[in-house]
C-alpha cells in the first residue's frame, strides 16, 4: 500500500479512556479532535471541555506538557461531524454497549473519507459484529485498536481484525502505533475479551475464587500477589479499584454473556460483596472508596464478611516467603505445591488454575504462546507471563502436578490439559514461540518496523540478546559496538549498580572517551533504563565519614572533566536516554553533543534533596544557557534566565516526560523525542552517524560568560529569605540553595562580569565540597541511603 500517514486524528468519546487517548495523540505532535454528545446545557462542547479540564487533575499525567492540551480540540456530534473529513484515524471509545457503538457509527459513517482508518477500542466486543454496523466502503479500513489503561503509560495495544479488514492496512497501523505512538502491538483474535483481558481478568476472578475458599482477607491476598510474584504493587484488589470495579463487572460480564461453553464458565461472575459495592455507587479509585477506601491518612479495606471497612494491614511477613524467596523456580513451584501453609496453597491454586485456562484456550484466543505471555506482561505488568512462568518452573513436572489436581477435582474446571502440553517441553524456543492452532513454532513477526528495535522484550527460552563485540571494559562501565550494525560507532554502557555513578564510571567514560577519538566515529551512551541515578552515594557517605574530603574534591573534579571531555571530545557522543536520568546522569547528557530521548524520560538535577548542589558541571551549563538567553533578548540581562534555573535546581524538579525536560532546558530543542524506548539505540546510532557524516565538531570552550554576580546572588537570597520567614524551608534548605545561587551567578564577583566555564565549575565546585562537609547534608545522604527518600532537616 502506498506511505500510512496520519496528519489529523479524531476519536470518539471524551470519558475516562478517550480523553486519555487524544492526550496521548497529542503526546505524539498530532492534532486531535475530541467529540461527545452535545451539551443539554450551556455552551454545546461543554462535556468534552470538561473531560480536558479533568486531564490536568489526573495522576499520572496523561499529557507529557501542559501545553499539549492545546493540540486537542474540542467538538460535539450534532454541530461538528464536518471535522471528520479532516482526519486519517478516527478512534471510537464510547461505552461498552455494542448498540450504542452501532448508532455511532451510522451517525458518523457517512462523514468518514473513504481512506480514512476507523478503528474501536472496544476492550472485548465482536469487531466482526461492530464491522456489520458499517457501510461496505469503510469495512475494508475498519479493526480493532485497544488501549490499556492509561494509555500514555501502558504500553499495549491489541490490534484485531474485522472480517473484511484489508491485511496490507493492519500492517502499516502496527507500524505507525508502534512507533508514532510507542506501543507494543498483540494481534489478537477476535474472541471476547481478546488475549490480554481474558487472561488477566481469568486470573483476578482465579485469586476471588480462592480468597474465599481459603478464607484470606483482602489486604493479604494483595500483599501475596504483588511484588513477591512478580506483579505489580497494586496486586489484585487495588488494581480491580483503579481499573474501576464497573469497568471490571462489565468485562466480566462479557465473559459470562459470550462464553457459555467454557468450562469455566461458572466462575465468571463476582462475588455478592463486590457486585455490593457496584450498587451503592462504590466504584474504586475514580470514586474514591471501593475495595480500598482511605479515611484521612489511614486506608481501611473492605472486610467481606461484615461489609465494613476496617484498617489495611501494613508489610507482612508471611512464612511463605522463604518459599518465594527461593531462587529456583523449580523448586519453588515445587515446594509451593507441597506446603501446608494456607498462603501456599493458595499461590499454587491461582498459578494452578491460569496456567490451565491458558493451556486449554491458547488455541483459541491467540497465535501463539509468545503473544499471550507478552500482552500480561504489557498490559497487566507481570515480570513473567504465564506460559513463561510455567517454562521456568519445569514445563512437564508442572503438567503432570496440574493434570493430578484436575483429576482429583482441586482445580476450577475438570476439562483435561490438551495433548498438545503433553508432546512438549515447553512453549519458547530459540526459533519462535508454540501455536496451538498450527501445532508449529511461530517466530516474531517480520514487519520492517521490528528491525528498529536492536532488543526488543523477548521471552523465557527465546534466543539471547546480541551482545555485540567487547572493545574495553572495566567495573563501572563497558565500551562495545554491534558489528550487524555501524561498527564504526561505539556504544557506552554503565554496568554499575542502578547505574550510578562513582569512579570507576567516571574512569571508564574517559577512558572511553580516549579510545573513541583514536578508533571510532561516534559514541552512544545507552543502556536499559534507568540512564542514570546519579552520583554513587555510597562512596560519597563512606568518604565524609573518613574525613577524606580532599579526595572527595578531586573526585568531584575528574566528575568534571569527565562532563568536559563529553562536550567537547572530539568525535561526537549521543546520549540514548530512557527512564530516570537524576543528578550526575543529568549532567552527563546535558553535556552530550546530542540527545534521543524515550518520551517517557525523567530527567532533574535533583542534588538538593540530599543537602547538595550539581558539581558535574549542571549549574555551569545552565548559567551557559543564560548568557546564551541573554544575548538574543532585548537589554541581554542574564538573571531572568538564571532566575528560572535556580528555581528548577533548588526544587530539585524532576521533568515528567522527555518534551518537559526539553523546556526545563536539561535537553535541546533539536533533540530527538521517541515514544517508543525500544528505538533508541537504532535512532542514536544512526543520529551519531549523521553527526559524524556532516562535518561535527566540538564547541570551543567559553572565555567570555556573562554572569549574573554579587547582584544576582542577593537578588536570589531575597527570594530564600521570603521562604525562610515563611516557613516554606529549613535553615539547611537555605544553606544549600544559597550555595545553587552561587554557582549559577558566577560567584561573587561583578555583575556582568566575564568568566571562562572554568571559573563557574570551580565555584560549583568549591560550594558542593563546602556542603558536603557539613552534618546536616551528611544525614541527608544517609537518610537516602537508609530509605531512599529525602530528609527535610
Amino acid at each position: 500500500m502506498s506511505h500510512f500517514i496520519v496528519r489529523k486524528v479524531a476519536v470518539l468519546g471524551a470519558g475516562v479512556m478517550g480523553a486519555q487517548i487524544a492526550a496521548h495523540c497529542a503526546n505524539a505532535d498530532l492534532p486531535v479532535v475530541l467529540f461527545d454528545l452535545p451539551a443539554k446545557e450551556g455552551k454545546p462542547n461543554a462535556i468534552v471541555e470538561r473531560a480536558l479540564a479533568g486531564l490536568a487533575k489526573l495522576d499520572p499525567a496523561p499529557l507529557a506538557t501542559r501545553d499539549r492540551r492545546g493540540a486537542i480540540e474540542a467538538a460535539n456530534y450534532a454541530t461538528d461531524l464536518r471535522l471528520l473529513a479532516d482526519c486519517d484515524l478516527v478512534i471510537e471509545a464510547i461505552a461498552e454497549k455494542i448498540e450504542w457503538k452501532r448508532e455511532l457509527y451510522a451517525q458518523v459513517a457517512p462523514h468518514l473519507r473513504d481512506d480514512a482508518v476507523f478503528a474501536t477500542n472496544t476492550s472485548g466486543l465482536s469487531i466482526a459484529a461492530l464491522a456489520e454496523a458499517l457501510p461496505e466502503r469503510l469495512r475494508a479500513r475498519f479493526c480493532g485498536v485497544h488501549f490499556f489503561n492509561p494509555p500514555r503509560y501502558m504500553p499495549l495495544v491489541e490490534l484485531i481484525a474485522a472480517p473484511a479488514t484489508d491485511a496490507a492496512l493492519l500492517d502499516a497501523l502496527e507500524a505507525w502505533l508502534t512507533t508514532r505512538l510507542g506501543k507494543h502491538i498483540v494481534r489478537a483474535r477476535d474472541t471476547p475479551n481478546f488475549v490480554a483481558n481474558r487472561v488477566g481478568v481469568f486470573s483476578i476472578l482465579a485469586v476471588m475464587h480462592h480468597t474465599a475458599r481459603l478464607g484470606l482477607g483482602l489486604d493479604e491476598v494483595d500483599a501475596l500477589t504483588g511484588a513477591r510474584i512478580g506483579r505489580p504493587k497494586s496486586a489484585t484488589y487495588r488494581t480491580a479499584d483503579v481499573v474501576g470495579l464497573d469497568t471490571l463487572a462489565h468485562v466480566v460480564g462479557t465473559m459470562r454473556s459470550t462464553l457459555g461453553d467454557d468450562p469455566w464458565h461458572r466462575h465468571f461472575r463476582l462475588p455478592d460483596w463486590l457486585e455490593a459495592l457496584i450498587a451503592k455507587g462504590s466504584l474504586g479509585q475514580k470514586t474514591r472508596a471501593g475495595i480500598y477506601r482511605k479515611d484521612g491518612k489511614q486506608i481501611r479495606v473492605l472486610d467481606p464478611k461484615t461489609g465494613d471497612y476496617r484498617p489495611a494491614a501494613g508489610e507482612v511477613v508471611y512464612d511463605v516467603d522463604a518459599i518465594l524467596k527461593n531462587p529456583d523456580p523449580v523448586e519453588r513451584f515445587a515446594l509451593l505445591a507441597a506446603s501446608e501453609l494456607v498462603e501456599a496453597q493458595f499461590l499454587w491454586s491461582v498459578f494452578r488454575d491460569v496456567f490451565h485456562y491458558c493451556a486449554v484456550h491458547l488455541a483459541a484466543i491467540a497465535d501463539n504462546a509468545r503473544d499471550v505471555d507478552l500482552a500480561m506482561r504489557w498490559g497487566f505488568g507481570w515480570a513473567m507471563g504465564p506460559f513463561e512462568t510455567w517454562q521456568a518452573a519445569g514445563w512437564a513436572e508442572i503438567a503432570k502436578m496440574v493434570q493430578q489436581d484436575i483429576d482429583a477435582g482441586r482445580a476450577m474446571a475438570a476439562v483435561p490439559l490438551p495433548a498438545w502440553v503433553f508432546a512438549r517441553d515447553g512453549v519458547h524456543a530459540a526459533a519462535g514461540s508454540y501455536s496451538a492452532a498450527a501445532d508449529a513454532l511461530k517466530p516474531r513477526p517480520a514487519l520492517a518496523v521490528y528491525r528498529r528495535q536492536l532488543y526488543p522484550d523477548r521471552v523465557l527460552g527465546e534466543a539471547p540478546a546480541e551482545r555485540g563485540e567487547t572493545l574495553w571494559e572495566n567495573a563501572g562501565v563497558r565500551l562495545w559496538r554491534r558489528l550487524d550494525q555501524d561498527a564504526r560507532i561505539g556504544i557506552l554502557s554503565f554496568v554499575s549498580k542502578g547505574h550510578t555513578i562513582g569512579d570507576e564510571v567516571m574512569d571508564g567514560v574517559l577512558e572511553a572517551l580516549a579510545r573513541a577519538e583514536r578508533e571510532l566515529d561516534a559514541l552512544v551512551i545507552w543502556h536499559a533504563a534507568p540512564f542514570a541515578l546519579g552520583a554513587n552515594l555510597q562512596q560519597v557517605a563512606e568518604a565524609c565519614r573518613a574525613g577524606e574530603y580532599a579526595r572527595l574534591e578531586r573526585s568531584v573534579a575528574k566528575f568534571q572533566h569527565a562532563s568536559m571531555r563529553l562536550r567537547h571530545a572530539q568525535v561526537p557522543v549521543v546520549a540514548a536516554v530512557q527512564g530516570m536520568a537524576l543528578g550526575g546522569g543529568c549532567e552527563f547528557a546535558m553535556h552530550a553533543a546530542h540527545r534521543v530521548l524515550a518520551l517517557e524520560s525523567y530527567v532533574g538535577l535533583v542534588e538538593a534533596g540530599v543537602g547538595l548542589i550539581p558539581a558535574g558541571g549542571g549549574c555551569k551549563a545552565f548559567a551557559l544557557q543564560a548568557d546564551a538567553a541573554a544575548r538574543r533578548a532585548a537589554g541581554g540581562d542574564v538573571f531572568p534566565f538564571i532566575q528560572t534555573a535556580f528555581q528548577t535546581i533548588a526544587m530539585a524538579t524532576v521533568a515528567k516526560s522527555a518534551h518537559e525536560a526539553v523546556a526545563l532546558g536539561f535537553g535541546q530543542p533539536a533533540d530527538d523525542v521517541l515514544p517508543n524506548a525500544h528505538e533508541l539505540l537504532h535512532v542514536a546510532l544512526h543520529r551519531a552517524r549523521a553527526l559524524a557524516e556532516t562535518g561535527w565538531r566540538p564547541p570551543l570552550a567559553r572565555r567570555d560568560v556573562t554572569v549574573a554576580g554579587r547582584n544576582g546572588i542577593a537578588t536570589l537570597e531575597m527570594m530564600l529569605v521570603n521562604m525562610a520567614e515563611g516557613g516554606f524551608v529549613s535553615e539547611h534548605d537555605y544553606r544549600v540553595a544559597k550555595a545553587a545561587a552561587t554557582a549559577l551567578c558566577g560567584g561573587e564577583v561583578d555583575t556582568n562580569a566575564r568568566v571562562p566555564e572554568q571559573w563557574i565549575l570551580d565555584v560549583e565546585r568549591a560550594q558542593f565540597v563546602a556542603l558536603l562537609k557539613t552534618e546536616k547534608t551528611q544525614q541527608r545522604i544517609a537518610h537516602m541511603l537508609e530509605t531512599g527518600k529525602p530528609l527535610r532537616n
